[in-house]
């Protein structure tokens, strides 16, 4: 689904695995799947997670002080 998608999101091996398997009928184990991604040299990017209850304003304030 993310994979198909143009909104973004974060693709994990399963999730290629699954998208592999719709879009070629080739089905692939796991561990094969990343082993596949590292010899094409695509390397996992991810931004730096949030906490939910996280706050733009206190940051703000916090940096004033």
């Amino acid at each position: 689904q993310h994979a198909e998608s143009n909104d973004g999101g974060r693709l994990i091996g399963a999730d290629i695995q699954t998208y592999i398997s719709k879009r070629f009928n080739v089905n692939y184990q796991l561990g094969n799947v990343y082993r596949l991604l590292h010899s094409l040299e695509l390397s996992w990017i991810t931004t730096r997670s949030k906490h939910p209850k996280q706050s733009k304003e206190a940051q703000e304030a916090f940096k004033k002080v």
